[in-house]
């Protein structure tokens, strides 16, 4: 727990911005009178009431350092998010990870079928960059611009689906990863667009790129902690409260922080990068003190 600051601030935090994302999602996804209609409540599915928003906390939390609206980080948050969602859709698919379970509810394909679950992922990838493109979310083209090329940079080779296609051929047989094959891999698979979520709210903020040094690093280290959490939920975690099956990596015989390190060396690990997480805010006060409290969070979360 950190010195200082309110424990109630991250609750009500994830709170506040789940219920914003639901509401803007609704309103992004009218269901319309035509065939077109089960496309779209697939992707209602997907996208409302479920997950942590921990992206979107990110975006608004890092957008309200430099006095950004809330409604314009919460559209450049819902649009990672909108990238989030469809990543897990395609993930959950046989041809990929081929699970049955999501948030604790059916996956998308389960409900609907493969084909829906595919075009699902796919306009959801395209809603973002529509929602990026929009001036409501910028008056500023520049702004726009930037921010569309951050999370096209980060959900793309070079980012998630490169994470992605690495995770993926470390399941053909004979490929063994190191400590930092495995490291590079999470920073593009899960850091990239939590490093993005941070970017994207300084960007909102006009913030110089030599100026975001210090929340870049804060990304990279809470991101590297989000995924060895997640090994550590996958080994010892409780299945009812993840909400998704639990043990594949075990059972796959997939390399994690946890088979490399170990359970406590893993946990350990975390805990460090969240400390200099937290040391990269320094010269914010109590204004930073959701993003210190998110950081904790990671480490410490169940699901």
């Amino acid at each position: 727990m950190l010195a200082g600051v309110d424990t109630n601030i991250l609750g009500d935090g994830l709170k506040q911005v789940q219920a914003d994302i639901d509401s803007l999602f609704d309103a992004l996804l009218p269901v319309p009178d035509d065939t077109s209609a089960r496309l779209v409540e697939a992707m209602r599915y997907a996208a409302i009431g479920g997950g942590k928003r921990v992206r979107p906390l990110l975006v608004v939390s890092t957008a309200s350092l430099f006095g950004v609206s809330r409604d314009a980080a919460l559209r450049a948050g819902a649009a990672i998010e909108t990238i989030h969602v469809y990543s897990l859709i395609h993930d959950d698919l046989p041809c990929m990870d081929d699970d049955d379970l999501r948030h604790g509810k059916p996956t998308l394909h389960k409900v609907y079928d493969e084909a829906t679950a595919v075009l699902a992922g796919d306009a959801l990838h395209a809603l973002a960059f529509e929602i990026l493109a929009d001036e409501a979310t910028s008056t500023d083209p520049f702004t726009r611009s930037e921010l569309i090329l951050t999370l096209g940079k980060a959900s793309g080779m070079h980012g998630m689906a490169g994470g992605q296609m690495m995770d993926m051929v470390a399941d053909e047989e004979g490929v063994t990863y190191d400590l930092h094959t495995i490291t590079r891999l999470q920073q593009l698979k899960t850091g990239a667009l939590l490093a993005a979520s941070v970017e994207m709210g300084a960007i909102l903020g006009k913030v110089a790129p030599q100026g975001r040094a210090h929340l870049r690093a804060y990304a990279r280290d809470i991101g590297l902690a989000f995924q060895i959490a997640d090994d550590l939920l996958d080994a010892v975690g409780d299945e009812d409260k993840a909400g998704k099956a639990l043990r594949k990596d075990d059972e796959q015989g997939k390399q994690t922080f946890v088979t490399l390190l170990g359970i406590d060396r893993a946990r350990d690990q975390a805990r460090a990068l969240v400390d200099q997480a937290v040391g990269h805010l320094s010269s914010y006060g109590a204004e930073a003190d959701i993003l210190r409290a998110l950081a904790r969070f990671i480490v410490e979360r169940d699901r």
